[in-house]
Order: structure tokens, then sequence, then C-alpha cells
């Protein structure tokens, strides 16, 4: 047997994707972080222009310099960020621009604060590092907000970076402008990273959002098009950080993928410059299955913040059964567990499905487990 890499000796798969893997077909799932509508037609369309046309080449290393250039563009417009397309990365998703700034920045000793709960991801991509997880809780009595005051007390000489993602998954948080101001403030002053994963940051209601780079140099903005444009199967994202970031994440970008999907940066494009109506229609249409979803929850005695963005709820159900029995009634949910020791006691659900089956999702759980 060939032994792996010990690397990879502390890395389990996804318990997202496991729990797909023993999916009921005909059950309701709310585990999927995938918004559940098409890809816009004028996008489709693009691309399939660009393939008509045989535009299925290499394209630069960092990108199509029209995208970049749209991207730039985006950034100030959004962001308040003044960048350059010398300084954009088109890259394979934001998972993969989240993988580059672990691989070019992270070592080992090196400590990185994430927020707990958060994407397991990220905890992955710090191990496979070497660097070491340093938590800062999160608790559901500040609506599972990162709070600026919690981030200072964890900072030592071996912090490099923190991970901040903004609306959150899995609790759909929306952090305040004057905490990510000030752990701005204190990457200058402390000399860290911040990797800023912001690909939920149009999925957002009755809320602002604010990018850290705003306020620091010290920043790796991350952002992509599968959430917003429901292009995940598409694998197109981007990042955005200060040249000498920018050089150093091109070496994992160049030596690992060489470049983005053309056909999907042709797509990506399109999104950018054409209407944004789908997108103010899904993000409508997501709150309106927020407001069911917390509301239903919270009537069956299970207490769930009123998240504020992305399309996920995180209830407290501190039955260890839940999730099993759940599935077993057809419903497919994932324990909150999978996100961090904070997120025992709760489960995630998204809200990426249609109302239609969350009402039912809801009426199924309601009938089965909390009177069953």
């Amino acid at each position: 047997m060939i032994n792996p890499a010990n690397r990879t000796k502390t890395i389990e798969l996804s318990q997202i994707r496991k729990m797909f893997e023993v999916t009921n077909p005909g059950a309701i799932n709310l585990g999927i972080g995938e918004p559940d509508f098409n890809v816009p037609e004028n996008i489709k369309q693009a691309m399939i222009e660009s393939i008509n046309e045989n535009d299925t080449h290499y394209s630069p290393n960092k990108g199509h310099i029209e995208l970049r250039e749209e991207i730039v563009k985006k950034f100030k417009k959004d962001n308040d960020i003044k960048t350059n397309p010398d300084n954009i990365i088109v890259t394979v998703g934001a998972s993969e621009a989240l993988y580059m700034c672990a691989q070019a920045f992270i070592e080992k000793e090196d400590e990185v604060l994430l927020p707990n709960p958060s994407f397991l991801s990220y905890e992955a991509c710090v191990k496979l590092a070497d660097g070491k997880i340093t938590p800062v809780e999160c608790s559901m009595e500040n609506e599972f907000k990162l709070q600026a005051s919690d981030v200072e007390e964890k900072i030592n000489e071996n912090t490099k970076a923190i991970i901040l993602n903004s609306p959150s998954n899995p609790t759909g948080a929306v952090m305040e402008k004057e905490d990510i101001k000030a752990i701005a403030d204190l990457s200058m002053d402390n000399n860290f990273l911040i990797i800023s994963d912001e690909i939920y940051e149009k999925i957002i209601y009755d809320k602002k959002h604010y990018s850290p780079a705003k306020w620091s140099d010290n920043v790796v903005t991350l952002n992509g098009f599968s959430k917003t444009y429901a292009m995940t199967g598409l694998r197109i994202g981007y990042l955005t950080a200060n040249e000498d970031l920018c050089e150093e994440l091109l070496k994992i970008h160049q030596y690992n993928i060489a470049c983005a999907n053309s056909t999907s940066q042709k797509g990506a494009l399109e999104a950018l410059r054409g209407p944004q109506d789908e997108v103010v229609k899904m993000v409508d249409e997501f709150k309106r299955r927020r407001n069911l979803i917390v509301r239903r929850l919270n009537e069956m005695g299970y207490e769930t913040v009123n998240a504020e963005g992305a399309f996920y709820v995180f209830p407290k159900i501190e039955d260890n059964d839940f999730v099993q029995k759940a599935a077993q009634a057809g419903v497919i949910t994932v324990p909150g567990a999978a996100f961090g020791s904070n997120g025992e006691g709760h489960v995630r659900m998204s809200y990426a499905n249609s109302y239609e089956n969350i009402e039912k999702a809801m009426n199924i759980l309601e009938e089965k487990i909390v009177n069953g």
C-alpha cells in the first residue's frame, strides 16, 4: 500500500457530500449550497456563441483582459476597492482562489484565525498547507456575527491570516461594518493577511455588504459567479490583491490550473456587463423562502436566527439524531458540527430549494419529528 502524505491524513471528506451519497432520490434536499435557478439566458447565449466561434483555447494565466477590466469596474462600483487588471486573477471558482491563498501564504506553525462555525473547506485548506487553526467563537446570542473584539483577543506572534466570510456559510450571518473595519485595522497594525470570501455578497437582505480591502492593503478578496448567477458547475471565480500578493498567488495558479475555463470566462463577462434583473428576482425569492423557513422552524420550537444573507439557516436543534431522523423522513439536512465545534447542537438547512418544497419539508419535520 502507498502511504498518503501526512498532510492528507488529518483531512476528512466533506460531510455535506457524504449526506448526498446516502440521499433517498425522493427526499427534499435542504443540504445543498447551490442556487436552484438556471443560468440566465443572456449568459448561456454568450457561452454558446463563444463555442461556435471556436473560442476554446488557452487564455492568459490571469484570465481574459476584457473580463479582468470588467472585474476592476465591479470592485470599484460595488466594493470601493481600487485595483487594476494586473492585480486580478480569474480562478476556477472561489474554491481555487481559497486554496491558492493557503498554499501561497500559510506554512508550518502559522496560525489562521477562523470563525467557529465556518465553511468546512477553510479548515481543510489550512491543514493542507500545514497551518494551524485558531478558532474565534461566533455565538447565537450575537446572531453568529464575528466580532473584532473576539478576533483581537486571539492575535499572537504566530498569527498569519484570518478568513472572513460575510454573508456566512453556514449561518447566514452578515458582519457589521464596524467589525469589518476594525479587523482591517488590526491586519495592518499586526501585519496579518485577511482572506475575504465574498461569494455571497449579492445575496443579502436589508443590509449592506462591506469589503475589508476598502480599509486594508493586507487583503485578498475572493469572489465568483457561482452563487450570484447560478453558475456553480461552470467553475468561474476571481480574486484581487496588491501586486506583491498577486505575484505569489499567480505561482500557485499557474502551475496548478494554468488558466480558467475559456467558455466560462465569456459567460462571466456577460454576467457583469448584462442586465441584473435575474439576480434581483433570485434574491427576492430567497428572501421570501428565508422568511418561510425561519418562521416555521421557530414555530416548531427550533430557535432560529433571522439570517441576513446567503441561503442558509442554522437552527438550534440539540437532538443528536435529528439529521438521521429527518433523512429517514425524507428531508436532507447537514449536522452543524461539520462546520466546527461551535456548530454542535445546530443543523444547517439551505433554502436553495423551491418555496413549495421548503413548505413540504417543514410539514414533514413537524409531523414526523416534532409531533411524531
